[in-house]
């Protein structure tokens, strides 16, 4: 599976940098998935130069989820075992969700 594709450029590139931007202002713009566990990265922010996104990221559970940046190229990377596969884009996602709902939603232990 394609991780970015160049609509999904276009959309960071107009969210811009969010650095002054509130949690309810931010565009999850991008969710990556592990298909087989743990480990979710809801993406706001992109560095096309040195493909790294700034995410809120779900790994371990909702207690020690954290906002921080994540290399395009290391999630690529990633092989899952039993069946070898990869993290996952979740296409069915969309864009309408604010970095405050999802964060939110997590912390809660809501799936999202």
């Amino acid at each position: 599976m394609k991780l970015m594709t160049k609509e999904l450029e276009k959309k960071f590139a107009k969210q811009g940098d969010t650095s002054m931007k509130q949690a309810r202002d931010i565009k999850i713009i991008a969710k990556y998935f592990n298909p087989f566990g743990a480990g979710t990265w809801y993406c706001f922010e992109y560095w096309p130069e040195d493909r790294v996104f700034m995410a809120f990221v779900n790994l371990i559970g909702p207690e020690n989820a954290e906002i921080g940046t994540v290399s395009l190229d290391e999630l690529q990377e990633l092989v899952i075992p039993p069946l070898g596969l990869g993290i996952e884009r979740d296409l069915y996602f969309g864009d309408d969700h604010t970095l405050k709902q999802v964060m939110d939603k997590v912390h809660k232990g809501v799936h999202v």
